[in-house]
């Protein structure tokens, strides 16, 4: 069975840090990239960042990049999102999602080709 389980999350002050955490099962953790979404109500799902397994090639939506960091650990089959600097405009709910390394391309963005999805955990950020 495909799990991605995720953990973290939570309520914080502008200005703090959260980490999320996304444990894979049930699949070739090393052919697939694993990508963090997010979405507020009436909005889009939004991609956030994502790291391919496979050779560790990142990629960060401009809104993130130098405050949001992920890294993978592929022992425990883990991709972590380590939010620095937070802002209230990061206020939403954060989905890890897999895809085929393959299939990916460059457009880390696209909802569609990721096959896999976690449960989604809130990040509330408080001005």
């Amino acid at each position: 069975e495909v799990q991605l389980v995720q953990s973290g999350g939570g309520l914080v002050q502008a200005g703090g840090s959260l980490r999320l955490s996304c444990a894979a099962s049930g699949f070739i953790f090393d052919d697939y990239a694993i990508g963090w979404f997010r979405q507020t109500p009436g909005k889009e799902r939004e991609g956030v960042s994502c790291i391919s397994s496979t050779d560790g090639t990142t990629y960060y939506a401009d809104s993130v990049k130098g405050r949001f960091t992920i890294a993978s650990d592929s022992a425990k089959s883990t991709v972590y999102l380590q939010m620095n600097s937070l802002k209230p405009e990061d206020t939403a709910v954060y989905y890890c999602a897999a895809a085929d390394v393959g299939l990916l391309g460059n457009d880390f963005s696209d909802y569609d080709l990721y096959e896999y999805w976690g449960q989604g955990t809130q990040v509330t950020v408080s001005s």
